[in-house]
């Protein structure tokens, strides 16, 4: 496991984005914050980290997880609803999940500070490269105060595909419970043609992960 502490400053950059609107942000050791709020009193506590993987996000999932740190669901009337995610695309503009419908998405979440997710970048620019006719790549960058450092994580890297700026992790948790983990960055989701999560990676992914869950999906109909 890498572990990334967070200065005071950017945590309460990160706290003050919320400007007071939120009822509650669940307790969650995440790789940049874990933020929990009282509902009377607004009480912040916070422990960071960055982790390379995972065994499990939570309970009441139906994903069966391998050595490898890969779950999949593998019957379809099994797998859960992604979410419907919509909002403000990383450099401007908006992104819609449901655009792609019809095709496999890859949902890759990151954050410029992340050092597993720069290492990961050349496995995911590789797959999206190779399968760009049959595969969607999108990203959810969080945890970026500003996008500013992803944008230029993005020229960096040459990413093309785009992402949704979530700078307190909201997306992540709209996610179905037991589907993500918010404690993991990076992770990896890969959902079906039909709008279903069919697989997901809570660590840094290879090209032998990424190709393990979305060959499978492609023979589907």
């Amino acid at each position: 496991m890498t572990v990334h502490h967070l200065s005071s400053t950017r945590a309460a950059t990160l706290i003050a984005m919320e400007n007071h609107s939120f009822k509650r942000w669940p307790h969650r050791p995440t790789c940049v914050a874990a933020l929990g709020a009282g509902l009377a009193v607004l009480t912040v506590s916070l422990a960071t980290g960055c982790s390379e993987g995972a065994t499990s996000a939570g309970t009441g999932n139906r994903f069966v997880q391998g050595d490898d740190g890969i779950g999949t669901v593998h019957a379809q009337e099994e797998r859960p609803k992604a979410p419907s995610l919509e909002g403000s695309r990383l450099g401007g503009g908006s992104l819609t999940l449901s655009d792609y419908r019809g095709k496999v998405v890859v949902i890759n979440i990151w954050g410029s500070w992340c050092s597993p997710c720069r290492a990961e970048v050349p496995n995911l620019l590789k797959v999206a490269g190779e399968l760009q006719d049959e595969v969607q790549f999108v990203g959810i960058n969080t945890q970026d105060i500003s996008q500013a450092p992803a944008l230029a994580f993005e020229r960096n890297f040459r990413i093309t595909y785009p992402s949704w700026y979530d700078p307190i992790g909201k997306k992540i948790l709209q996610f179905p419970q037991g589907s993500l983990n918010p404690k993991f960055i990076p992770s990896t989701v890969v959902i079906d043609k039909k709008g279903r999560i069919a697989a997901r990676a809570l660590k840094a992914v290879t090209e032998e992960d990424l190709r393990k869950m979305i060959d499978p999906l492609l023979k589907e109909h």
